[in-house]
């Protein structure tokens, strides 16, 4: 994978690409190392914190990075035994002016007759394929869910235990033996209630985005583990870290973005909409140069995927294919089973306009070959800066700034520095 690639995709905050990096590189190993710190008052406490958080933050992001898309792969085989093509949008069966399910096998009939004919099978037995769609998000929702919110901490919360038992047991043998004519006292094992199982209602939700199952997943994660915490004070504990990591993972980067964006473009006057793969394409940039990108006449759905549909080897469609915006089947046919999110393609078709705009101000004949090629490594320098400006910042927050603000948070509640569900 290329610098450019890797770049584009932690760019993306609308996929899961920058939590990746977030969690996995930056905040699990920080997070160790601060709760290890902040209970470093008892040694024996910061070993198991620490030990708990490791197993705790890693055992999660496998459930999330492994389990929710095998997850997805089995329910996409169940789907297809029960004769259906999973690739079909239940969207489709909302009728509207330029698509849906009957628009679709009318307009595709003769360009795509096998895909037409999964259409038709989806249409005629609405109910049980929007049931086989239902089910595949209720697997990957509930699954994870059950795993990362309560069978992982139970699990943890039960090997914490049986260390501090062995560790009690052994103390207790020291001091027996460091004091024999001491008169033995009861020891005994910490009662922990086990808080009871509250279910996470999810719904029939077949119509969420990957990025809104996956907020779904955290929310019903958080839910679970402030329901499982080991005592009322760590409860509160880890309720304060979790909507702060909900935050910091979904809605800051997304207006850190839109900020830098915004401020950096009015500053150096340069486009921040385009991704950075297709600001260093020089195939795009070559075609912006001599004036052959041609692109939909306007931002309305009829212009949009007359377009598409009509120019399928253009370069506007090709892109609008590889950025995710409409799906082809092929070179010559856009595949009818897709839903087409008009507002995405729209602003896509738009910011490429705006970037053909401002890079050719001001240059005459002569100079629009330079002048193209300045503006893109300009933009793709900024984009890039702000991208991994964004990363640094989030990251920096998740694995400093929160783990700080909670343990504030903890002293505030608890009277003390040392992890609430470990302490006697």
């Amino acid at each position: 994978m290329s610098l450019v690639n890797i770049i584009s995709a932690i760019g993306n905050n609308s996929s899961i690409y920058p939590l990746i990096v977030r969690d996995c590189g930056i905040e699990i190993p920080a997070k160790v190392g601060m709760t290890y710190y902040q209970n470093r008052s008892d040694k024996y406490i910061a070993y198991l914190g620490a030990r708990e958080r490791f197993v705790d933050e890693y055992a999660v992001s496998a459930v999330w990075l492994g389990g929710v898309p095998l997850i997805g792969k089995i329910a996409d085989w169940a789907i297809k035994k029960s004769g259906f093509n999973p690739e079909i949008s239940s969207k489709l069966y909302k009728e509207e002016e330029f698509q849906g399910l009957k628009y679709n096998i009318a307009k595709f009939k003769d360009k795509a007759p096998k895909e037409v004919a999964e259409l038709e099978k989806a249409l005629k037995n609405a109910d049980k394929y929007r049931r086989c769609l239902a089910g595949k998000f209720l697997a990957q929702t509930i699954i994870p869910v059950a795993l990362m919110g309560w069978v992982i901490p139970k699990m943890i919360f039960k090997w914490t235990a049986y260390s501090k038992q062995k560790h009690n047991r052994q103390c207790a043998d020291r001091f027996e033996k460091e004091r024999p004519l001491q008169s033995n006292g009861d020891i005994t094992a910490e009662k922990k209630q086990s808080p009871a199982f509250k279910g996470v209602n999810v719904g029939s939700l077949a119509e969420l985005t990957n990025l809104q199952k996956l907020i779904m997943i955290d929310g019903g994660y958080a839910a679970g583990r402030v329901a499982t915490a080991r005592k009322r004070n760590e409860a509160y504990d880890i309720a304060f870290r979790m909507s702060g990591m909900m935050y910091l993972n979904y809605l800051f980067p997304k207006q850190l973005e839109k900020a830098s964006n915004f401020l950096t473009e009015k500053a150096l006057k340069t486009n921040m909409d385009l991704d950075v793969k297709l600001l260093a394409n020089n195939e795009f940039l070559d075609s912006v140069r001599q004036g052959q990108f041609e692109l939909p006449k306007s931002a309305k759905p009829k212009d949009l995927i007359e377009f598409v549909d009509n120019k399928p080897e253009a370069m506007f469609t090709k892109y609008a294919n590889e950025f995710g915006k409409v799906k082809m089947l092929n070179d010559k046919i856009r595949d009818p089973r897709a839903y087409v999110d008009f507002k995405a393609l729209g602003q896509f078709r738009n910011s490429i306009q705006n970037f053909m705009v401002m890079a050719k101000s001001g240059a005459t004949d002569m100079e629009l070959v330079n002048s193209v090629e300045k503006f893109a490594k300009k933009a793709k320098g900024v984009k890039t800066a702000n991208i991994l400006g964004n990363v640094i910042i989030t990251s920096s927050l998740l694995a400093f700034g929160l783990p700080k603000l909670q343990f504030k948070f903890r002293e505030w509640i608890t009277g003390s520095k040392l992890e609430p569900g470990i302490i006697n």
